[in-house]
């Protein structure tokens, strides 16, 4: 590892400064992505600037009829979050999924957002839910805001303070999990709001999280598990490595979208 300078900001003006003052900065959030790329020297930034001390960054809310969880806040509050259960139940389901106790007491919601893995399981969530990612510059829709792989639409300095999911009417999430590491080989969120529904796949396109149109036009016809039969996701939009094809990737990607809705209820 690199030598690099060490900052523990009390308030996102700070950090948002620290940022300013060095544009190689890197953000530390749950730290499970950037610390082993540093230990490995696969990166060497000369200033961090740590997040877990912000704490106007942590804490769930609901607010009118929306969500509102802190960027700061650890997939283990999400998922032990009574407002979170009363609100969007499976999403505090999803949140128990993630990797294994150690990485949900210390990994944040944001961090996982802003690090966009192609195999994680929140960017799905927040792109079905349609969700609102607040920074400390602007407000950004799902639909604008993962860009591919590791890729998002965040800016050089922007710090992800909040976000915010419209409560659905139903809300559901299956995934098929790599064994060791419990990423998501697939991962499929569905949400119903009134008549209309969004699907949304991780872990299996080659771009990222994306949306499933053609699922979402048959559930916004008939919200059951049925209404998916017979619905193929193209194999060519789909990543191949060695724990699975394409092919498959997209035959498992069907299967999980009728567990999701079947969850959902």
């Amino acid at each position: 590892m690199y030598a690099f300078q060490y900052h523990r900001p009390q308030s996102v003006a700070d950090a948002a400064a620290l940022l300013a003052s060095d544009s190689e900065a890197k953000i530390l959030a749950g730290g499970h992505t950037l610390l082993p790329t540093m230990k490995q020297r696969l990166a060497g930034p000369k200033t961090i600037v740590d997040l877990g001390h912000v704490a106007e960054l942590k804490g769930i809310t609901k607010s009118g009829n929306a969500l509102v969880i802190g960027a700061m806040t650890t997939h283990a509050e999400v998922a032990g979050s009574e407002v979170v259960r009363g609100a969007i139940p499976n999403l505090a389901r999803l949140a128990t999924m993630i990797g294994d106790a150690h990485v949900r007491h210390r990994g944040p919601i944001g961090g996982s957002v802003a690090n966009n893995d192609p195999a994680a399981d929140y960017p799905a969530a927040v792109l079905a839910l349609n969700a609102t990612v607040v920074t400390n510059k602007r407000e950004i829709k799902a639909d604008d805001f993962f860009k591919g792989l590791f890729s998002t639409a965040l800016q050089d300095g922007e710090i992800i303070t909040r976000l915010s999911f419209p409560i659905p009417g139903k809300f559901g999430y299956a995934k098929f999990a790599q064994p060791a590491s419990l990423f998501a080989l697939v991962g499929v969120a569905v949400a119903q709001t009134g008549s209309s529904a969004r699907v949304a796949v991780t872990g299996a396109g080659s771009s990222g999280v994306f949306r499933q149109t053609a699922m979402e036009a048959a559930l916004g016809k008939g919200w059951s598990a049925k209404s998916l039969e017979g619905i193929a996701t193209d194999a060519g939009k789909m990543m191949s490595d060695i724990h699975g094809d394409s092919a498959y990737r997209a035959h498992l990607g069907g299967v999980m979208a009728k567990r999701a809705v079947a969850q959902a209820g």
